[in-house]
């Protein structure tokens, strides 16, 4: 088997799972999902039949990952942060229809609690801090934080903050300890380290 899975699991015939990946007590991957390879899916992960999730994508406890969700490469999901993909749920109304997808792009990190709006782009190496509330799509290396989450500064791929939106200067080049530089200009940030 290329990938392991506690016995406790549900792996519905079907599903796509990538070598070397990790399916921890109590979860459940249905038939359509594909995940990548190197992933880890903590305790009591839920993953839905329209998903795909990329490699080296870390899932913790209490999880669910819905039709629609897509995850790419080096995604951390904290412990129950919740993703939703129906924007106005009544239970008397079936709008499976009506489902909006999420995209999570590459290398972005979502923290404890955090509850993600569908319909929605995150983009590359972004930080959700825990318990905030994401209802707009989000700017790469932008640290999110709050209800509802506001962009209050900047983070390097390696994890590390940049500064603060209210100390940096409405223009500026900065570069992380790590070695990588960035370009931030009013509400963006980017990566120019080979330029």
């Amino acid at each position: 088997m290329q990938y392991v899975a506690d016995s406790s699991a549900i792996i519905d015939d079907g599903a796509t799972i990538g070598q070397d990946s990790k399916i921890w007590h109590f979860s459940h991957v249905c038939a359509g999902a594909v995940i990548g390879n190197c992933c880890s899916l903590g305790q009591n992960v839920f993953i839905a039949n329209d998903v795909v999730i990329g490699n080296n994508v870390k899932i913790q406890n209490n999880v669910s990952i819905y039709d629609g969700i897509t995850l790419e490469d080096d995604v951390f999901c904290g412990p129950s942060m919740v993703f939703t993909n129906v924007y106005n749920p009544r239970s008397h109304i079936v709008r499976k229809a009506e489902y909006r997808k999420t995209l999570v792009k590459k290398g972005v990190t979502i923290g404890a609690n955090a509850t993600i709006i569908c319909g929605i782009v995150i983009g590359e190496y972004a930080f959700v801090g825990a318990g905030s509330v994401v209802n707009t799509d989000v700017k790469q290396y932008a640290i999110m934080a709050g209800v509802p989450a506001k962009i209050i500064g900047w983070m390097c791929q390696c994890g590390l903050t940049l500064g603060l939106t209210k100390m940096l200067n409405p223009s500026m080049v900065t570069k992380c300890r790590c070695g990588l530089k960035y370009s931030i200009q009013g509400d963006n940030c980017q990566n120019v380290t080979n330029d």
